[in-house]
């Protein structure tokens, strides 16, 4: 099934979904891997009785990543999706019958006009839970709140986080890809405590490969007093990947939500979303002409 555009005789819906990624190779589709992606593509072939059902995502999670809000779309013929009922509720619970217990389909529900799980989304929201009181640390949360060994201090990696707000090139903290942009818009970087546990909030428009992780790696590094407040905002400006930046492991990291624009604007946000992104040039300060 094409996903990358609305065929006449198909129907687009959105499917919202959950999972602990500790036991996923991550999201993207691997041969002889279990993901994410192909376990959900299994179970909606399985179910719908096609032979195959391609997903398109809102973000692509590495292995070990979890997911609360994650979001993805599927085109389905509108003959297919009447022979099995036509209900999506019944689809939705049809689904979770068939997948193991650590990946969840929240919802299914018929796509508005112009949505498209990826393009269309205008921020993704991410968590990064960690404990730095190795004795207080709960087994119960061991494979999503990350133990670490050293007391950190989040005033001063706020601080530091504060100085990477904004729309940048984040090629200091991503691993390149051939034909991407590594710019992305900022929004969010900001931690809080609650007696031993540490939360990140992470907010962007979009998030290159390793991006998240990178970032929480050089905050932390600021906590713990080996960097100084203002080197995160030297390595982000040097535009180059740093190997002095730790990628931290992904199992504090969760997809927690995924923002869209209201309906009427969901298919010029795709269209926007779509363009090769660079950061503006600044201004000289001299008139024009």
């Amino acid at each position: 099934m094409e996903t990358s555009e609305h065929a006449a005789d198909a129907v687009r819906i959105r499917i919202d979904v959950s999972y602990d990624g500790t036991d996923f190779s991550g999201w993207a589709d691997q041969p002889g891997r279990r993901t994410v992606q192909g376990t959900l593509e299994a179970a909606l072939a399985t179910v719908l009785r096609v032979e195959s059902a391609r997903l398109t995502v809102a973000g692509r999670t590495d292995a070990g990543v979890h997911a609360r809000g994650q979001v993805c779309h599927l085109d389905v013929d509108r003959s297919r999706l009447a022979a099995v009922g036509g209900d999506l509720a019944w689809l939705a619970r049809r689904l979770n019958g068939k997948l193991s217990t650590d990946v969840r389909v929240r919802a299914v529900r018929s796509a508005p006009a112009g949505f498209d799980a990826r393009f269309s989304a205008v921020w993704r929201r991410y968590a990064y839970r960690l404990c730095d009181a190795p004795a207080a640390a709960d087994p119960l949360h061991r494979r999503h709140v990350l133990t670490w060994p050293r007391r950190l201090d989040e005033k001063a990696m706020n601080a530091a986080g504060l100085r990477l707000v904004g729309e940048h090139d984040f090629a200091a903290f991503c691993r390149r890809r051939d034909g991407a942009t590594t710019v992305r818009a900022l929004r969010e970087l900001w931690w809080s405590r609650d007696g031993d546990l540490l939360t990140a909030r992470v907010v962007a428009d979009a998030f290159c490969h390793h991006m998240v992780r990178s970032l929480v790696g050089a905050l932390m590094a600021v906590g713990e007093g080996r960097r100084a407040v203002d080197w995160p905002a030297h390595v982000l400006g040097a535009g180059v990947r740093d190997p002095r930046v730790t990628v931290i492991p992904p199992s504090g990291l969760t997809l927690e939500e995924v923002g869209y624009p209201v309906d009427a604007e969901l298919a010029a946000r795709a269209v926007q979303a779509r363009k090769r992104r660079s950061v503006p040039e600044p201004a000289t300060g001299r008139p024009d002409g």
